[in-house]
């Protein structure tokens, strides 16, 4: 694209959209930080108040922006699939008002079919809902992104710091592609305005596809320097798994489950395209750990 962009980074004091904003304001891009909250950001970027939920703040938030990023979803909710596809539909509405030319959607890993969960199914239905307005939605699909503040990276965190052993659920054998959370700001940079990407969906994960237990022994490794003895139990259903997450760490139930539902299914690249469109070597899972980690300690906290 010829012309400077105004992105729009929704979800901008999350996990993803915090790091967004900073890595495009440093390359000199304009950026609105939206939040439900403006007087209180203290982030990058010009923030912008406006709420999914309200499609006439939507209206107000793009006015004037050239690309969004799209960053938001309800697994903390009971019905996320019916609040996640309502809200992408007012956004992909108000989007094609505003004249955008682009969205950019984080999505999920995993082949279509009645195997994926309601998790990664809704994140596939918001891929769609969101250009129903006629907006071109660039999506790139990813599994579990390793990052300090990353909910699915808390998980990991908090199992082998509290549990001295880990009796664990049959789904930890379940392949996926862990990602670190740079290179996903590293490609969501690199697709917006990008005209090899607009309209385009990417796969994008690590170097290595492992299965969740060998995520768990890795982190054990790097975290305390040896491995936490791991037994899996067959019988440790999805339901019963969310309480025992929420009994040994901070997650709440109902996020527990909505993302243990999805762990039974198998999310690794097979789409390697992202890598012609945004050149670049993605970091080793053990490195994203350290990363993480390394973060969280700058930050004053405990490993």
């Amino acid at each position: 694209m010829d012309e400077p962009s105004t992105v729009l980074v929704t979800g901008a004091t999350g996990f993803i959209g915090r790091r967004l904003a900073t890595e495009l304001t440093d390359r000199g891009v304009e950026v609105r930080a939206m939040t439900r909250r403006p007087d209180d950001y203290d982030g990058p970027g010009q923030p912008v108040g406006a709420d999914v939920a309200d499609e006439d703040s939507l209206d107000r938030a793009l006015e004037g922006v050239d690309v969004a990023v799209y960053l938001v979803h309800s697994l903390d909710h009971a019905d996320f699939e019916e609040r996640d596809a309502a809200a992408a539909r007012r956004f992909g509405r108000a989007a094609a008002r505003a004249g955008l030319r682009q969205i950019v959607y984080m999505g999920g890993l995993g082949e279509d079919g009645e195997d994926l969960s309601p998790h990664l199914r809704s994140r596939r239905e918001v891929e769609g809902l969101l250009g129903e307005g006629g907006v071109p939605v660039t999506v790139l699909r990813a599994a579990i992104v390793v990052g300090h503040g990353g909910i699915s990276w808390e998980l990991t965190r908090q199992l082998v710091k509290n549990l001295p052993a880990m009796v664990v659920p049959r789904w930890t054998s379940t392949r996926t592609q862990p990602v670190a959370v740079d290179d996903v700001v590293r490609y969501l940079a690199g697709v917006i305005d990008n005209e090899a990407a607009i309209g385009e969906v990417f796969e994008v994960g690590g170097p290595e596809a492992m299965t969740y237990l060998d995520m768990l022994r890795i982190a054990s490794e790097v975290t305390s320097g040896r491995g936490v003895p791991i037994v899996p139990l067959p019988v440790l259903t999805p339901r019963l798994s969310s309480y025992w997450l929420a009994l040994v760490t901070d997650v709440d139930v109902t996020t527990g489950r909505n993302l243990i539902d999805s762990m039974s299914t198998e999310v690794v690249v097979t789409d390697h395209r992202i890598r012609d469109i945004v050149p670049g070597e993605p970091v080793s899972y053990r490195e994203a750990v350290r990363r993480a980690l390394a973060e969280r300690l700058a930050e004053g906290d405990q490993i």
